[in-house]
C-alpha cells in the first residue's frame, strides 16, 4: 500500500511539472501578446495559429543551440545554479492545495518563505560564478532587493496566519466562503502587489536584469539551456505568486472556474504594469521597502491582532 501511494505521488508530481511548464509557456505567450498590443503592434503571430506554438519553438531553439560558457567562470557552480533554481521553483508548488491528496502540507506558508529565501542564493551564485562584473552587480542588487521585500511579504502572511491560526493554504478557502479577505485588507493588496513585483524582479523593479545598465544582469553569461532554466524558474515563481494572491485575497476555491479567471486577470495586471511603468530608481526602491512598506505592514499587523482579540472576546 505504501509503495502504491508513493507511485501515485511520483506520477502526480510528474504530471504537475509537465502542466506547470506548459502553463509557463502560455504565460510567456500571453505576456508577449499583451505587450505587443500595449505598444500598438502585433505579438507573436507567425508560428501556427495565432502564434500559439511560439513558446515551444523558442524552447526547442534554446535547448538545441551549441553550449558555450565563459572560460574564466567557476564551471560547476555556474552549470548547476540554474538547475537548483528551477528545482526550488518547482518545489514551491507543493504548497498549493490540490484537494486530491497528492501532498498534505500543514506548514505550506513557512515552506514558501523558506524556498523563496533560498532562491536568493541561486541568483547571487549565478552572478558570482559567471566571473563578470555586470553579472555580479546584478546578483548583488537582486539579493538586497529580495531580502528587503521578503520582510513585507512575511509580515503580510503573518497577519493572516494570526487570523486563521494555520499555516496550511487550504484553510484560506474555508475562511473565505462568505467574504473575501481583500474586503478587510484592501490597502494590503497594493503592498502585496508591489512586494511581489519586487520579489520576482519584475518591472518596474527589475534591477537585477536592467538591460540598460547591467546588460541583462546576473544571467548575462548564460545562454542555451542555462538561460532557459533560469527563465522557467523565474516564471514558475511568478505564476505561484499570482496563485497565492488569488488564494489569500480573492477566495481560495481552486476547483472553481472563476478562480482561473481571477488568476488570468492578475496575470494581465502584472503584464499591464510592465508595459506601462518605467523602471524605478534603485535607492527609492530600498527606501520604499524599509521606510514605507515596513511601518505600514507592522501597523496593519497590530490591527489584525486587535481584530483577532475582538473575535475571541465575542465567543467568550
Amino acid at each position: 500500500m505504501f509503495y502504491l501511494d508513493l507511485l501515485l505521488i511520483i506520477i502526480g508530481s510528474i504530471i504537475l511539472i509537465l502542466f506547470l511548464i506548459i502553463g509557463v509557456a502560455f504565460l510567456t505567450l500571453l505576456e508577449r501578446k499583451v505587450l505587443g498590443y500595449i505598444q500598438i503592434r502585433k505579438g507573436p503571430n507567425k508560428v501556427g495559429i495565432l502564434g500559439i506554438p511560439q513558446p515551444f519553438c523558442d524552447a526547442i531553439k534554446l535547448f538545441t543551440k551549441e553550449q558555450v560558457y565563459p572560460i574564466m567562470s567557476n564551471y560547476l557552480i555556474y552549470y548547476f545554479s540554474p538547475v537548483f533554481s528551477l528545482f526550488l521553483a518547482l518545489l514551491i508548488w507543493i504548497c498549493v492545495p490540490y484537494f486530491i491528496n497528492i501532498y498534505s502540507y500543514n506548514l505550506g506558508l513557512l515552506f514558501f518563505l523558506c524556498c523563496t529565501s533560498l532562491g536568493v542564493y541561486t541568483v547571487i551564485i549565478a552572478g558570482w560564478s559567471s566571473n563578470s562584473n555586470y553579472a555580479l552587480l546584478g546578483g548583488l542588487r537582486a539579493v538586497a532587493q529580495t531580502i528587503s521585500y521578503e520582510v513585507s511579504l512575511s509580515l503580510i502572511l503573518l497577519r493572516f496566519i494570526f487570523l486563521i491560526n494555520r499555516f496550511n493554504i487550504i484553510i484560506f478557502n474555508y475562511y473565505q466562503q462568505y467574504f473575501w479577505f481583500f474586503m478587510i485588507s484592501f490597502p494590503l493588496i497594493l503592498v502585496w502587489l508591489a512586494s511581489s513585483l519586487a520579489e520576482t524582479n519584475r518591472t518596474p523593479f527589475d534591477f537585477a536584469e536592467g538591460e540598460s545598465e547591467l546588460v541583462s544582469g546576473f544571467n548575462v553569461e548564460y545562454r542555451r539551456g542555462g538561460f532557459a532554466l533560469i527563465f522557467l524558474a523565474e516564471y514558475a515563481q511568478i505564476l505561484f505568486i499570482r496563485i497565492l494572491f488569488s488564494l489569500i485575497f480573492l477566495g481560495g476555491d481552486i476547483l472553481n472556474f472563476i478562480f482561473f479567471f481571477k488568476l488570468t486577470f492578475i496575470s494581465f495586471l502584472f503584464i499591464w504594469v510592465r508595459g506601462t511603468l518605467p523602471r524605478f530608481r534603485y535607492d527609492k526602491l530600498i527606501f520604499l521597502a524599509w521606510k514605507s512598506f515596513l511601518p505600514f505592514s507592522l501597523n496593519y499587523l497590530i490591527f489584525f491582532l486587535g481584530l483577532k482579540l475582538f473575535i475571541i472576546s465575542l465567543y467568550i
